[in-house]
């Protein structure tokens, strides 16, 4: 499953290949409640097809309403506001106080060897920043080392492109089931490890690929970058301890472990003993998720996402 950006990015290249007028429009602030977050993307061609996100679907009506009479500028990029006031809040359905700014681009055929490099790099894992400028409709890429948030002064709009995080599971059990399918409805890319032939043979879900194998290797080959998740849920030293090993030694987002706090604290003294060190340790995230006090296998997922959606907040 692709992120949203991929997926709009690749919708924008299949239009422009195929000789399609599009406009690609990012929110590039929010004041108050908004609906979607600053850097989300909406892509709408000439024939009223729609990609992407920037509400709960009024903005978009509206967008698209303006755009193809012909409202504004067609040439230049655009700022449109909306939620201004108290009236067109409640007429688009936006949150109460909230307001956005869309950046608006007008975009021909032509335009379509600048949005192939962005997708190739989403697809690639790399990061890639494009810089707009509102004055002259300059667009420039550069691939860059990390990720930043979206910048707008002067005129001039600077959105960094980030790869899809990766969620990869150890242990194919029900609690990874239940983890993945609500892991892809947030825009994660999923997948589930696991030594033991039976587990990935009785697997069900199509859209998360199961790889049975040593997890260290797994983690090794998989899981190499800072947008990587290593979780570990099999609760057998055995298994877990080898894909810990491996992620705690690497510059990885977030390394979790399942498990009770007895249990996380015996796991703490083998990996010592195993060599990693105090420093490697105190990035583990054990027991994984908000401490809610669940043993449901749907709430735990739901605790191990929270915490995740709060650190990429953080971030």
């Amino acid at each position: 499953m692709d992120s949203q950006d991929h997926w709009v990015l690749s919708r924008v290249c299949e239009w422009l290949q195929s000789g399609r007028t599009v406009w690609f429009c990012t929110i590039i602030e929010t004041v108050g409640a908004s609906p979607r977050p600053v850097g989300s993307l909406l892509a709408l061609n000439d024939a009223g097809e729609l990609a992407g996100s920037l509400s709960g679907g009024c903005v978009e009506d509206d967008l698209l309403e303006k755009l193809r009479s012909g409202t504004g500028d067609q040439h230049s990029p655009q700022v449109i506001g909306y939620g201004i006031t108290a009236e067109e809040n409640e007429r688009l359905g936006l949150p109460c106080g909230g307001r956005l700014k869309v950046l608006v681009e007008h975009c021909r055929p032509d335009a379509y060897p600048h949005f192939h490099p962005l997708l190739a790099a989403l697809s690639e894992r790399r990061c890639m920043t494009r810089t707009v400028s509102l004055r002259d409709g300059a667009v420039t890429l550069q691939a860059t080392a990390a990720w930043q948030p979206l910048h707008w002064q002067h005129d001039v709009v600077t959105h960094t492109f980030g790869p899809q995080y990766l969620l990869l599971l150890v242990g194919a059990g029900e609690l990874a089931r239940v983890l993945s399918q609500m892991a892809l409805m947030m825009d994660y890319r999923v997948l589930v490890c696991d030594p033991r032939h039976e587990r990935i043979q009785q697997w069900s879900l199509p859209d998360v690929p199961a790889i049975q194998g040593m997890p260290d290797d797994i983690v090794r080959e998989h899981a190499c970058d800072s947008h990587s998740i290593v979780i570990t849920l099999t609760h057998d030293p055995r298994i877990d301890d080898m894909a810990l090993m491996e992620a705690l030694q690497a510059d990885l987002f977030y390394v979790g472990a399942l498990g009770s706090i007895r249990t996380s604290t015996a796991r703490r003294e083998r990996l010592l003993q195993l060599g990693l060190t105090e420093l490697q340790l105190a990035r583990l995230h054990a027991p994984v998720g908000l401490p809610i006090h669940s043993k449901r296998p749907a709430e735990i997922a739901v605790a191990i996402l929270a915490e995740l959606t709060a650190l990429r907040g953080q971030r």
